[in-house]
């Protein structure tokens, strides 16, 4: 059967809304840093979050998903995460975006289609509906898909000496598919998608990730930089 996507929901708000996404070690949590530094330092009111866990019940699904013992069957995965972004989408990201504000987000529904619908080999598309449904059909004004081989990625986790979890404990070719797949819905949707090299200084990629935002921000209908 296949789930019906909701109709898509873009700039619906006087925010901005921004994900990062890639693979585990591409370093989402530092570029989401220091944008969240660079837009407050220019007077804008930033949410920084996280799915899943940017809420209460977010963290008990993250829990979960991610630290379990044991075998989550694939929907039931993919299920959980869904039931993570209805409430967090609801609670967290629209208030934020009708309040003008500008929401940063460490993954959303790229990921769920990367990592359950081909990393779990489902149906990448009933996962996409399914996404979209469950957040009402929003999708980000953004996204900053930082892309980097999983063999230099698993480097960079080892390197940080902390337990794996569930996702990041998967084979090599999970991991090899759900960064293909990755590229593949970059690729079909170039106007919202960043891809940069991860592999590259970081403040590099912080400049561009800036230059990207000014220019979305400054475009006709969109707010402006500043509060």
């Amino acid at each position: 059967m296949t789930i019906p996507a909701a109709a898509t929901d873009r700039r619906p708000h006087t925010g901005l809304f921004i994900t990062l996404e890639g693979g585990d070690g591409v370093g989402k949590t530092t570029q989401s840093a220091l944008l969240e530094e660079w837009l407050t330092g220019i007077g804008r009111t930033v949410v920084r979050t996280r799915e899943p866990g940017g809420t209460e019940v977010g963290v008990l699904v993250r829990d979960i998903v991610l630290h379990h013992r044991g075998d989550i069957a694939p929907r039931a995965e993919a299920l959980l995460y869904a039931a993570d972004r209805a409430h967090h989408i609801a609670t967290v990201v629209r208030p934020a975006l009708a309040r003008g504000e500008v929401v940063i987000q460490d993954r959303y529904l790229d990921s769920s289609v990367a990592y359950q619908g081909e990393g779990r080999q489902l149906d990448a598309d009933e996962i996409r509906g399914l996404s979209l449904w469950a957040a009402a059909g929003l999708l980000p004004d953004l996204t900053v898909l930082l892309d980097l081989d999983p063999r230099v990625a698993r480097r960079r986790l080892d390197a940080d000496d902390k337990p794996f979890d569930r996702l990041e404990s998967e084979q090599e070719d999970f991991h090899a598919r759900v960064r293909a797949h990755f590229l593949a819905i970059a690729d079909s949707e170039p106007e919202r998608f960043l891809v940069l090299d991860a592999s590259r200084p970081a403040d590099q990629l912080a400049q561009e990730i800036r230059d990207r935002v000014e220019a979305l921000a400054a475009a006709p209908g969109n707010v402006g930089t500043r509060g």
